[in-house]
């Protein structure tokens, strides 16, 4: 089997495992908030939907960081591009494969919670009012956000994320134990949602809000999902774009960029030993 299924391109490889592993996030990420928002609360808290998506990020990189580098959203692909550590032309098909990860990890967690969603909502599926549920899937901000504030919200919160990846997959850092980065990486994730998810529930990947919103769309709750607060969508979506991008060349010029390599160690020597040359004949030549 494993000789006539089995993948050779690797673009294909890697495109399977960042839908597999952006499934897999969205899955119990989004999951974890249906259970609390249809269970009203008995079943869950804010603490639980931190957790859900902790965990569900820390899954999704074990399951596609041997094979893609499990970025499982966008921004993080873009940081690794302004980088080098990703090829440019990798690019579209880790963002695609993204999008329908995210997009089908919507549509299983509707699929399983299906009765639920039917007896919450009698069968009325919204964005606002008080059975409210197109928020389980994508995000809508907070009463006193503005857009602009929102934006920064994302650019700040996705930077931090990035930021913190990058040092932990960083070998001129201290970085993780090897096996032990995707842990890290979910811990990072808890650590922004116990901090900085007041304003709009820290989606920080284009991805992980825009796929489900799609699938919010065309499951039901029409195109209202868009237009919602001011047509608030672009923001989860532009926001952590920028974000990524600032955080790659934040990390780059304040860190990275100053490690000393072998490269250093061996202009060192050359040094070394040329100054060494020129005492010699020095003495020679006295």
């Amino acid at each position: 089997m494993r000789q006539h299924c089995a993948l050779k391109h690797g673009i294909l490889k890697e495109f399977l495992a960042e839908f597999l592993g952006t499934f897999v996030l969205v899955l119990f990420g989004c999951g974890s908030v249906a259970q609390t928002v249809l269970s009203r609360n008995t079943l869950g808290e804010p603490l639980t939907v931190h957790i859900g998506f902790s965990v569900g990020l820390m899954m999704a990189a074990y399951v596609a960081g041997g094979v893609s580098g499990g970025h499982v959203n966008p921004a993080v692909s873009l940081a690794m591009v302004i980088l080098g550590k990703l090829k440019i032309w990798k690019f579209p098909f880790y963002v695609i494969a993204q999008f329908l990860g995210a997009f089908a990890g919507a549509a299983a967690v509707f699929g399983l919670y299906y009765d639920a969603f039917m007896d919450f909502t009698s069968g009325i599926l919204s964005v606002t009012g008080i059975n409210a549920t197109g928020h389980i899937f994508a995000s809508y901000p907070g009463r006193h956000l503005s857009v602009l504030g929102g934006f920064i919200d994302q650019v700040v919160g996705t930077g931090m994320l990035v930021l913190c990846i990058l040092a932990i997959i960083d070998g001129g850092n201290i970085g993780a134990p090897k096996g032990v980065e995707p842990l890290a990486i979910g811990l990072i994730i808890m650590a922004i949602g116990v901090s900085m998810g007041l304003n709009c529930g820290y989606p920080l990947n284009p991805a992980r809000d825009l796929g489900p919103r799609l699938f919010t769309a065309v499951a039901g709750w029409g195109m209202e999902v868009f237009s919602t607060a001011d047509y608030w969508w672009w923001i989860p979506v532009a926001g952590p774009m920028v974000g990524g991008v600032v955080a790659a060349v934040i990390y780059y010029l304040l860190i990275e960029l100053h490690h000393h390599r072998e490269e250093d160690e061996e202009e060192d020597e050359e040094d070394d030993d040329s100054s060494l040359k020129d005492k010699y004949e020095m003495i020679t030549m006295s």
